[in-house]
């Protein structure tokens, strides 16, 4: 509440003001009440807290519309590290995954599911997720009662829905019957109409649960998805969301094409560029003549390599299917960094070492690629030459590469190994997948991965690597602010943030932008039961504030947790 002789809570003063909109940054104040902006520009009146600006940019709160924290939301109120990262709303429930609806018999299937899919610890899962919900609106209820540090909203996944529906034949990549389609369609309106913001979908060979089995949702008959779509779209509301390998692209892309037309709801689809060729130039053309023709699809793309960290405090290492490693591996990652430096056990363990693949596992085919990665270092490079890679190096010192690898992870440090947009060395085509007019910034996986990727920082990555830092073509400030404030907010529905102006929410960040510095990602054990996770840190986020509160100063937290569940869809203010 304001000073009696103040005329705002807070008014932020003589920023670089960057609204959102794509336009030039320009000097001025930002007042808010409540938690809306009431006046952008020079503002005369008082606040009863004033934040001084001057040198610093401000702009409107990140909207990361890729996340996984549908566990985490549910026992922890800070939703790190999207929230260290200038992030103030998230969508998570993407990929088809996630705990609602869910009977009982189906918990532990659920959980192998997100353990194999998002790496996250079936642990951690089994110890912190309460159950206390049955239907997918007793899940949104679940996640209200918590108050958060960042707003949030969630979509129905279609794994959840089909285990609801066909229980262990929906394990068996069985086609669901007639009655089945209706049921799966019928929740998920229901799950529209509670305040779910879309429906997403897994249709890629890499998403498996801890056993090994294929997503339920992979390659399912397009009568399933098309019914599902559809029923989506009587709501007049909804987004759809879906992940694919584009095995064929033309194929599927008519039936992504098919979901929106039957539906009339826009759909955005995971694209990077494929390390085999050049299929996601394809997927862009495509994506051309859906809008030519009035279809809303977009392709959601990475701000960085698609890839993954590997080490002893992680999911994968190199080592992982050694036999001779494998003696170690009921130790603490701190007993086997001390036991891999005795010089009789190396050699028995490079002696030992095969190119055998850890199979049941996102990354696992790749763990011995070592043209493929980087020794991650602070900060870390996530473009970094060809000549820095482990096999390079080690050609350079005249050694194996495999031994350059054993001797980082036995000392304790990481492997940064590349998967995706990385084709030629560098990051010159996800350059033009980034600047493309149907594309968003998206595949943070904030909350997910947390064994082996930390990709929720990407949003620090678009500011520090691409408008400030980066060698090659470079991104401007204004359009990166735009692409994953007001342009990722548009495309789920939530038209009343974004951007500063007034009526808007008042979410928004001061930024030291000269001074941002992303740190390496460190491993901690914070989750329940002792799991582990990757955080990262950042410098240069001064002021992050969410619905007119500060909830970070310089990355520390305050007390405020203004954070809140939004259910549907925003409408823009008046």
């Amino acid at each position: 509440m304001a000073d009696r002789m103040s005329t705002y809570d807070l008014v932020v003063r003589g920023g670089s003001v960057i609204d959102g909109n794509g336009g030039a940054p320009r000097t001025a104040d930002v007042a808010v009440s409540g938690d809306r902006i009431v006046e952008v520009g020079k503002v005369s009146g008082t606040g009863a807290r004033e934040i001084d600006a001057a040198g610093a940019v401000v702009a409107p709160g990140f909207v990361d519309i890729h996340t996984h924290y549908d566990g985490q939301a549910t026992w922890e109120s800070r939703l790190h590290p999207s929230s260290w990262h200038g992030v103030t709303t998230v969508v998570m429930g993407n990929c088809g995954v996630g705990f609602a609806p869910a009977f009982p018999e189906h918990h532990d299937r659920l959980i192998d599911l997100m353990e194999g899919v998002e790496d996250i610890p079936g642990i951690a899962l089994h110890e912190g997720l309460a159950w206390n919900w049955l239907s997918f609106d007793e899940y949104l209820d679940a996640l209200e009662a918590r108050p958060h540090d960042i707003d949030l909203a969630t979509q129905v996944p279609h794994a959840a829905l089909r285990v609801h529906a066909m229980g262990a034949r929906a394990a068996a990549y069985e086609e669901a019957t007639p009655e089945e389609i209706a049921l799966m369609a019928k929740l998920a309106k229901s799950a529209i109409q509670a305040g779910a913001l879309g429906f997403s979908t897994s249709r890629t060979l890499n998403h498996k649960s801890i056993d090994g089995e294929l997503t339920p949702s992979y390659d399912v008959g397009a009568e399933e998805l098309v019914a599902i779509a559809r029923a989506v779209g009587e709501t007049g509301t909804g987004v759809l969301q879906l992940v694919t390998d584009f095995p064929d692209p033309e194929r599927e892309f008519g039936l992504l094409r098919r979901m929106v037309e039957e539906s009339g709801r826009p759909l955005s689809v995971s694209l990077v560029q494929f390390p085999q060729d050049d299929r996601h130039r394809a997927v862009l053309g495509m994506l051309e003549q859906a809008w030519a023709d009035g279809l809303e699809m977009r392709a959601q793309v990475a701000a960085r390599p698609v890839g993954m960290i590997l080490g002893l405090w992680n999911t994968l290492n190199p080592f992982m299917t050694n036999p001779v490693w494998r003696q170690l591996v009921d130790l603490t990652p701190e007993e086997q960094a001390h036991r891999m430096q005795e010089p009789r056990l190396r050699a028995e363990i490079l002696a030992a070492q095969t190119r055998e693949k850890e199979r049941n596992r996102l990354g696992g085919t790749l763990i011995h690629k070592y043209e493929l990665m980087y020794e991650l270092t602070d900060p870390p490079n996530y473009e970094p030459p060809l000549s820095e890679s482990i096999a390079a190096r080690a050609q350079r010192d005249g050694i194996p590469a495999v031994e350059l690898a054993y001797d980082i992870v036995a000392g304790g440090g990481m492997l940064y190994l590349v998967s995706a947009n990385y084709k030629h060395g560098n990051l010159d085509d996800l350059h033009e997948m980034l600047v493309h007019p149907h594309t968003l910034p998206g595949l943070s996986d904030g909350g997910a991965h947390v064994g082996t990727i930390c990709d929720g920082s990407f949003p620090s990555t678009l500011v520090q690597h691409w408008t400030r830092d980066r060698e090659g073509a470079k991104l401007g400030l204004p359009y990166v602010v735009q692409r994953q404030a007001r342009d990722t907010a548009r495309a789920v529905g939530l038209l009343d943030r974004g951007v500063l102006a007034p009526g808007y929410r008042a979410d928004l960040n001061v930024i030291d932008v000269d001074g941002m510095v992303l740190h390496r990602p460190e491993m901690r054990a914070d989750l329940p039961a002792g799991g582990r996770r990757l955080l990262q840190r950042v410098d240069g986020y001064v002021h992050t504030i969410v619905a007119g509160q500060e909830t970070y100063t310089r990355g520390v937290e305050t007390d405020a947790l203004p954070g809140r569940l939004i259910r549907g869809p925003q409408a823009a203010p008046r």
